[in-house]
């Protein structure tokens, strides 16, 4: 039996537990490493088959478009998607992150489930690390919005970086991400407005 724990969040290769989390993600990061010690230590005391995947920040059809509590690109899907002349999006822009489709963090999870047996974590990721303002830029050019785009720099930016290395997914089990952000981006456009 394999049992499969995927969080959301990017964990280094090697270094899944040097230091407190980054503070604006503390809490959840905190949570996750305790889940990673724990199916750790029943594999190695139980011989559970535990498998402990990291997506990068996931977007897609059917994800969480609310007003308080999106992600990212959802979040601003659903912002430059109305009427408005102009989108307040905090900070300056600059930080950056790296996006995962969710078909393709689907293929990761059932390859890891095929093909993977191990105690280490392994990310599941593109590589690919692109800035808030260029994803912001990207959204506004797929939805059409023509407003203008302010940035709030008396607002946080939260983590300056967020990549993960992949590269065990690909060696370990053959995972590599295959859906560009701009194709990925312009597939949750369509949803969203045929969900409207």
């Amino acid at each position: 039996m394999r049992v499969s724990e995927v969080h959301a969040g990017p964990v280094s290769r090697g270094r899944s537990l040097n230091g407190y989390p980054e503070e604006t993600n503390a809490p959840y990061g905190v949570a996750k490493k305790a889940i990673l010690v724990g199916a750790q230590a029943y594999r190695e005391q139980y011989g559970t088959n535990a498998v402990f995947l990291l997506p990068a920040n996931l977007y897609g059809p059917g994800d969480n478009f609310h007003e308080t509590n999106a992600h990212v690109i959802p979040d601003l899907i659903r912002k430059m998607s109305g009427r408005a002349d102009q989108v307040v999006l905090w900070g300056d822009g600059s930080p950056t992150r790296e996006f995962l489709y969710v078909d393709d963090c689907v293929e990761g999870l059932v390859l890891a489930a095929e093909r993977y047996d191990g105690p280490e974590p392994v990310n599941l990721g593109t590589g690919v690390e692109t800035s808030i303002r260029e994803t912001a830029e990207l959204v506004a050019e797929l939805v059409g919005f023509e407003g203008e785009i302010v940035w709030d720099r008396s607002m946080p930016n939260g983590q300056p970086r967020r990549r993960l290395d992949a590269s065990r997914a690909a060696e370990l089990f053959g995972f590599r991400a295959e859906v560009p952000l701009r194709e990925g981006i312009a597939r949750t456009v369509a949803w969203y407005r045929a969900q409207a």
